[in-house]
């Protein structure tokens, strides 16, 4: 973050600093308990499993997703290139929606990142969507999907398998 500004999540796209608030509760405790799957299961695989760094896309744009793997350690790096990221997540909220599940992973793809997770929370409805893209011929297509009381399971880019069920915040 910026010194004297908000606690709030910042990024540039196209040379326009975007300012959000910070996800609500569902949304981090469903990023919180994700992550130390993921984390695990990057491991095992020799990737290394991060909560938001700075995703340097290009010179005007960078994001700050939700959570990333990285196929090599940030040692204490501000920014991360965006060749360093083999999968991005974002955990869509309500304020940032179209961001969240078209603008990001279109930015994303062209920047060559090889897999997308998105999480989508309904607290008020108890539901979890869990879905992986994996781009292909520069587009991202569905890799693996479920919804809570379904197992969401992938091999790639490392093995993974989850109720996300699990995600939902008590």
């Amino acid at each position: 973050s910026f010194p004297g500004m908000p606690p709030a999540k910042y990024e540039c796209l196209d040379g326009k600093l975007i300012m959000s608030p910070r996800e609500g509760t569902a949304n981090m405790f469903a990023v919180w308990t994700l992550g130390k799957r993921l984390e695990r299961a990057a491991a095992e695989s020799g990737f290394l499993f991060y909560l938001t760094v700075n995703l340097q896309l290009d010179v005007k744009r960078w994001m700050e997703p939700d959570f990333a793997v990285l196929t090599r350690p940030g040692r204490g790096r501000t920014w991360i290139p965006a060749n360093e990221a083999l999968l991005v997540g974002e955990c869509v909220s309500p304020s940032s929606e179209r961001p969240d599940k078209i603008d990001k992973p279109a930015l994303c793809a062209e920047s060559a990142i090889p897999y997308f997770m998105r999480v989508e929370v309904s607290y008020t409805g108890q539901r979890v969507d869990v879905e992986l893209l994996r781009l292909e011929d520069g587009e991202y297509k569905r890799q693996a999907t479920a919804r809570n009381g379904q197992t969401f399971e992938t091999e790639l880019p490392f093995p993974l398998s989850l109720d996300p069920a699990e995600l939902l915040e008590p």
